[in-house]
């Protein structure tokens, strides 16, 4: 199999740069210097979110970030001190955290209405 990585998306956004600084600030992560239209984010495995403003309707997305164990607390109280609500469920419609697949995860919106999710272990994809 070839080697293939990931090394950016383009996420759209009402404001570029309030929504990469939302997500950074949660996550504890620094934005980029802007570079054309985009406002990137870059990941701790080198993948950058590229944050571009739009003028038109946003289709939703849907980003998963998987984080140690160790931080997941971190970036609850942060999710918390923003007033944000957050779910255990991607429908939204259980508030808290979940305890899938042997570790913990989260759901609230960005700005931009993308759902966001913070979990600790991946998807058990292989049943």
């Amino acid at each position: 199999m070839p080697t293939v990585s990931l090394d950016h998306t383009i996420v759209l956004a009402r404001d570029n740069r309030a929504s990469a600084e939302f997500l950074a600030g949660l996550l504890g992560l620094e934005v980029g210097a802007p570079w054309g239209p985009f406002v990137p984010l870059r990941l701790s495995n080198g993948v950058t979110l590229d944050y571009v403003s739009v003028d038109h309707d946003i289709p939703l997305q849907h980003l998963a970030f998987l984080v140690p164990e160790e931080d997941f607390d971190a970036i609850l109280d942060r999710i918390r001190a923003a007033g944000l609500e957050h779910f255990a469920d991607p429908h939204m419609t259980r508030p808290g955290i979940n305890h899938n697949h042997s570790g913990r995860g989260v759901y609230f919106l960005d700005p931009a209405g993308h759902g966001m999710e913070v979990l600790t272990a991946p998807y058990d994809t292989s049943a």
